[in-house]
């Protein structure tokens, strides 16, 4: 591809990464300094800029806000399908100028996972489920978000959930959607209208961990883009419209060997020993993870009584209660369903976190507990209830900084300390509701 950039009339390159929230950060390159490996650096903070915009001041961070290098990875070269100018884009890596990892960077994270299977001759698949809606636009963030006026002149109602004929309207957004996938090399699956108003749902096919989480990555940066040119807002909130279902990032895991077999099966096609120490370093470590399945105050609106997300890490056999799922399979198929991570999660941090959790359930050898037969909803709420309990759990128990490092663990709590404070600023709509005195 880069080789092409003069024949193909490529002017400038996106040289981007994922910051904390998942969003694309970077510069904007000439694509011919691009091709003659021209260095580019960008300020280390970047990686963990707060949603706001703001920045944390924990002393975590160098006072002198040092630059990190971003080294490309020439595998992610591929157009930008949007651009009206021929445009590249390449995903980069946030190195230290010693050539370390830079610690605060998602990607960096989920790459030190994978070396920690590696290490065991293991390797990790994964494939996500993403869900979203499509908005009609919204330029006043106090008013609710609406669905979209379809092909008949009226919004959805409802009563569309897996409805073909509903997942055929904005057929415009659609094809121009499917062909950026297709050009970003985004494998998708199956495509379904969820039950909620104008929402969807998107599998992606299974594969290594960094080449899914790269392309869930560009898959709402697509999204998001390609909606825009429709007059239309594809939204990753985990709660955009009250009343209506929560949008998830289901992630299925498995681990397989050298030889490419599946490690949670034994030779006679059985759940293995690896597989139940696996679910059970989920279910030990995931509850004090929580701030990366659900990073926002938006996240754990989710969260609440009948709205079909899960409340604490039992485990059962095609059991959608659980947060833990295991769908039917072939041996060959074994996995693990994490149900609990919100749409608006960081999917290299999902990722990250779910599989070390696992892989430390394997090295202390942890029993799981008994699977779930009956609905896990009637068992007790075990996840934290709102941000600030989910910060004082990702600090305070020594989870995350045993498995991904005091500082990130230090520098990204304090990022999301901004962003709470950020909100604790604003009035809502229930507090005027409800608060004021009525005439």
């Amino acid at each position: 591809m880069v080789a092409d950039f003069a024949a193909r009339g490529v002017s400038d390159v996106e040289c981007l990464f994922p910051d904390i929230s998942g969003y694309p950060r970077g510069k904007l390159m000439p694509a011919s300094a691009f091709a003659a490996g021209a260095e580019l650096r960008i300020a280390q903070a970047i990686a963990m800029q707060c949603v706001t915009g703001d920045y944390s001041y924990d002393p975590i961070f160098p006072d002198q806000d040092p630059d990190v290098a971003l080294v490309p990875d020439y595998a992610t070269v591929r157009p930008v399908p949007w651009a009206k100018v021929p445009r590249a884009l390449a995903i980069h890596d946030c190195v230290e100028l010693s050539g370390q990892p830079c610690q605060f960077a998602p990607r960096s994270l989920l790459r030190e996972v994978m070396a920690r299977y590696e290490r065991r001759g293991l390797r990790a698949v994964v494939a996500p489920e993403i869900e979203f809606y499509l908005t009609a636009p919204n330029d006043d963030p106090a008013q609710a978000l609406r669905a979209p006026v379809m092909r008949g002149g009226r919004a959805e109602v409802g009563q569309s959930a897996f409805s073909l004929n509903t997942l055929n309207e904005h057929a415009a957004f659609w094809e121009e959607f499917r062909f950026a996938l297709d050009t970003l090399g985004v494998k998708a699956d199956t495509w379904i209208h969820e039950v909620g108003l104008t929402q969807f749902e998107i599998n992606l096919v299974h594969d290594d961990a960094l080449v899914v989480a790269d392309q869930a990555f560009l898959f709402k940066y697509a999204a998001k883009e390609v909606a825009l040119k429709h007059g239309l807002n594809a939204v990753f909130m985990a709660k955009p419209i009250a009343g209506q279902p929560g949008s998830s990032m289901h992630l299925h895991q498995s681990v397989v060997d050298d030889a490419g077999r599946n490690v949670f099966s034994d030779a006679d096609g059985g759940e293995s020993l690896l597989f139940r120490q696996f679910i059970a370093g989920l279910q030990a470590n995931l509850p004090s993870l929580m701030l990366l399945f659900a990073p926002f105050v938006n996240s754990y609106r989710r969260f609440v009584k009948q709205s079909q997300a899960p409340v604490n890490f039992h485990w059962g056999c095609d059991n959608r209660t659980a947060g833990l799922r295991i769908p039917h399979s072939a041996p060959a198929a074994r996995r693990v369903e994490n149900r609990v991570a919100g749409a608006d999660a960081n999917p290299y941090l999902v990722i990250a976190a779910t599989l070390a959790a696992g892989l430390d359930g394997i090295e202390r050898a942890l029993p799981p507990t008994d699977p779930m037969v009956d609905s896990a909803y009637e068992q007790a709420h075990t996840l934290p209830r709102s941000l600030p309990a989910a910060i004082e759990s990702f600090v305070g128990d020594g989870v995350a900084a045993r498995l991904f490092g005091e500082r990130f663990v230090r520098g990204y709590a304090s990022s999301k300390e901004v962003e709470y404070e950020s909100w604790l600023a604003e009035i809502g709509a229930w507090e005027r509701r409800f608060l004021v005195p009525q005439a």
